[in-house]
Order: structure tokens, then C-alpha cells, then sequence
């Protein structure tokens, strides 16, 4: 048995207030036997710690296998300039740097407290590191599928499906899931969302930038011009917003069933939004910070998220688009650019909704009796704010 006590805890249990003077009573697995107040001046027989408990920290988008690429990308090269430099640096470094690279991210990600994460993979190369950690930390991975041209969809979705089927014969959570409005023609969009929800979820890069926008709904922009020029077919215009586009492609009768993921979000508009909630059962709309200023120098507009009741959900991207994957930068990011926002509601996007978007919330995202969240120490948060010497630290 431990009895882990702080100054305080966001045990996010129906409250997104602090709760002060914390008692968590954990067997040695984790689990949580209960959670509690202790007496002031009665810390003898507690492991105690300066700082603030928290659940463990889900990351809702994170692309591993891309970890060779820190500090390699030039910043605000906007989405086509992205796109250029992944063409011409995905390969620059050799396999086991590759490998190497990811390696230290897991440990990374397992010191800081990150107990899950929504990774998106175009290979197998995270596969053996993902087993090896799956007892401390939870990967779900999403099989990203790209093709613009119609006559390749079916053998696309196929050749995908047998790199998740790799995952699944080791024990992992694969599936499919297509990428974006813009690297997909309409029939492999379709297929892959469909058969990625077969398996109850897909993530989606969904209103990343004005320059998707521009392709969809006005067929213009440096984004189209960019896959012209590469004698790649583009997407119908619709004058649609690209979130509408998406979801007129997997639209139903019915409200269309499965966790959804839509990530980014730096463009996304009132009127998006009403059709997201209109047309899909479970959306989920992820935030990336720190990437959307190293590729856009532009934030999603939070309080427009915030207002339409979203279930928001934080992540880190991968280190071609961000200089660290660290949620807490993330989170410092956040206050920084938008003071208003609270620490527990920041923490609920960082822990319980993105508990909720794995399907994994009978055990993750909230200091619960009954669950086995992980135990994280948040230090040199003072007056709840997150600044440049704050980090997290994994107890349990």
C-alpha cells in the first residue's frame, strides 16, 4: 500500500477545482483505494510532495515514429511548405537513428506521466517499442492512409490495413484511419473512414490550416497550387469549410456512429462546428499548440471551442512540427496565450477527455477510486499557472 500526499490534487472527479491537502491510497499495482483529505501536520508516515497531483496525462496526437526530425524543420513554412519538407527529410536519417530517436521519446513520455497516447503511424517501426512499453504506457495507433488519386484507393486501404494487422498480431490497437481532406482523393477518404470506424474510432487532420480551406471551398491557395504542380489530382470544390467536406464524404441517415478525432482545428468556424455536432454521435476536437505556431504561427480559436461545449482533448503533434513533446509546454502555451483559462479545465482536456476519446475511461483520466490512472506530480505550478519551470513527474 501507498499513501501519496501533496499541497494539493485536480483529481478531476466532477470537479475541476484543486482540492487541498491530498491523500491517495494506491495498492502496489496503482489502483486506487481511495482518495481523501490528511490532517494538517500529520505527514510522518506519508510520501509526501510539494507540488500538485494529477491524473496521469493522455496524448490525444502524437506522430512517434517522426522523432528523428527534432530540430530539423524550418518554421512558419505555412502547410505547403510542411509538406515539402516531409517529402524531402521523412527518409534523412538511417533506421536504427530512427529507432533511437523514438526510444528516448518513450522514455520521455513515461517520466513526464503520460500514461496513453493517439499515435499516428505510416509504418511499423514503432511497433517493437510500443510492446515493449504497453505495460506502462498505452499506444493506440492510427495507420495513416494517403493517396490522391481514385484509382489506388482500394489497394491503398489494403496495403494499410496489413501494417495494422501487424500491430494486432503483437498484441497492439491498430486500425486505419485517413489523414486529411487534402492528401486524400473523395473514394479513399470514404473507404478508410469507414473501415477505420468498424473498429470504433479514427483520428483526423481536420482544418489545420487557411490553405486547406482555400483548396476545399475555392479550389485556390498555396496548398492546391502546391499539388498541381506535383501532378497530384485535388479534392472537388465544394465552397464548402473542409470540416464539412469530410463529413459529407462518411455521412449517414443517422448521426455517424464511433470516437472521432478531429485534430488541429486552427481554422475551425461556428459553422463547422454545427455540422460536426449535427452529423457525428461522438466528436472529439484536439489541440496541438505548440505545432499549429511552429507551422502556422496561429492558435485555434479556444473560446469558440469552449463556448460550443467541445469535448477538447490536448496533444503534442511530432517533432517535426514542435520542438519538444512535453505536455506541460503544451499547457503553458495555453495560459500563456490565453490567461482566462483555468488549470483544471486545461488539465480535463489533458486527462479525462482524452481518456474518453481511447475509450479508456473506466480507468484513466480522473484520481478515482476504483481506477489505476497513473500518479503524476505537477511541480512549480504556483497560483495554478503554468510557466517555464513547471513540469511533471511520474510517481505511479
Amino acid at each position: 500500500m501507498k499513501k501519496i500526499a501533496a499541497d494539493y490534487a485536480f483529481t478531476l472527479d466532477g470537479s475541476l477545482k484543486p482540492l487541498e491537502r491530498p491523500l491517495v491510497v494506491t495498492d502496489e499495482a496503482g489502483n486506487i483505494l481511495s482518495v481523501g483529505q490528511y490532517i494538517k501536520g500529520e505527514l510522518s508516515d506519508l510520501d509526501y510532495h510539494r507540488g500538485i497531483l494529477i491524473p496521469g496525462m493522455v496524448n490525444a496526437h502524437c506522430h512517434i515514429e517522426l522523432s528523428h526530425l527534432k530540430g530539423v524543420f524550418r518554421q512558419a513554412t505555412g502547410m505547403s511548405g510542411f509538406i515539402n519538407q516531409i517529402n524531402a527529410l521523412r527518409e534523412s536519417v538511417d533506421e536504427k537513428g530512427r529507432y533511437e530517436a523514438m526510444e528516448a521519446e518513450f522514455g520521455s513520455f513515461f517520466r513526464q506521466g503520460i500514461v496513453a497516447v493517439s499515435d499516428i503511424s505510416n509504418c511499423n517501426e514503432s511497433y517493437p517499442l510500443k510492446k515493449e512499453y504497453r505495460d506502462k504506457l498505452y499506444f493506440r495507433t492510427f495507420v495513416e492512409l494517403f493517396g490522391t488519386e481514385k484509382e489506388e484507393a482500394e489497394g491503398i486501404l489494403e496495403g494499410g490495413q496489413r501494417i495494422a494487422d501487424q500491430a494486432t498480431a503483437m498484441g497492439l490497437d491498430a486500425s486505419v484511419t485517413p489523414h486529411s481532406c487534402y492528401t486524400m482523393s473523395p473514394k479513399l477518404l470514404e473507404i478508410t473512414a469507414k473501415r477505420g470506424l468498424e473498429s470504433g474510432s479514427i483520428s483526423y487532420h481536420s482544418q489545420e490550416s487557411q490553405e486547406e480551406e482555400d483548396m476545399i471551398a475555392k479550389g485556390s491557395g498555396a496548398l492546391a497550387d502546391n499539388y498541381r504542380e506535383r501532378g497530384l489530382s485535388t479534392p472537388p470544390v465544394t465552397g464548402a469549410t473542409a470540416l464539412e467536406y469530410f463529413i459529407d464524404r462518411i455521412a449517414e441517415k443517422e448521426k455517424v456512429k464511433g470516437r472521432i478525432n478531429l485534430v488541429h482545428n486552427v481554422v475551425i468556424s461556428q459553422k463547422s462546428i454545427d455540422r460536426a455536432l449535427e452529423a457525428l454521435e461522438s466528436p472529439f476536437f484536439t489541440i496541438c499548440p505548440l505545432s499549429n505556431i511552429f507551422i502556422h504561427r496561429q492558435l485555434p480559436p479556444i473560446d469558440l471551442m469552449r463556448k460550443n461545449g467541445l469535448k477538447i482533448c490536448l496533444g503534442t503533434d511530432s517533432l517535426s512540427s514542435n520542438l519538444i513533446l512535453d505536455m506541460v509546454r503544451e499547457m503553458e502555451c495555453l495560459q500563456e496565450n490565453f490567461p482566462h483559462l483555468e488549470l483544471g479545465e486545461i488539465l480535463s482536456w489533458a486527462c479525462t477527455n482524452g481518456a474518453h476519446l481511447l475509450g479508456k475511461e473506466d480507468t484513466l483520466g480522473s484520481l478515482k477510486e476504483g481506477k489505476r490512472p497513473g500518479i503524476v506530480l505537477l511541480e512549480n505550478a504556483e497560483g495554478f499557472r503554468i510557466n517555464s519551470n513547471s513540469k511533471s513527474t511520474r510517481l505511479i
